[in-house]
């Protein structure tokens, strides 16, 4: 048995662990574009057609005119694979952005939800 490592708990956890439960560090949970689609976004299909697209739009960003490679070169498609899976290889369907232009993008449509702060009070 040992001492939970955690600045100034006196819990005993089992050897091989350091946390006690109640600071057990938690697992972050990832925001991503393609959460639902992971599975297609690692075919070499789609890794075909985003090298083309980047080639075709040649690195720029077709909102800001930005520079983009690596990971930040995202390739965006105009209508959604959950909406029309039929053009989701479709290079009329696709566009290169920075990742600040393709979240502005992505967000567009979504509604924004009114802050739920202190809502019991009004």
């Amino acid at each position: 048995m040992r001492y939970c490592i955690s600045n100034g708990c006196t819990s005993l956890v089992e050897e091989g662990t350091y946390y006690c439960a109640d600071h057990k560090p938690r697992k972050r949970k990832r925001d991503g574009f393609q959460s639902t689609n992971k599975s297609f976004y690692r075919t070499d299909e789609w890794k075909d057609m985003r090298s083309y697209v980047y080639q075709r739009d040649k690195g720029v960003c077709q909102c800001c005119g930005k520079f983009v490679f690596g990971r930040d070169a995202h390739v965006h498609h105009i209508e959604p694979i959950s909406e029309r899976p039929d053009l989701k290889l479709d290079e009329e369907n696709l566009i290169l952005y920075c990742p600040k232009c393709h979240a502005e993008e992505e967000n567009k449509n979504k509604k924004k939800s009114p802050p739920t702060i202190f809502q019991k009070y009004f």
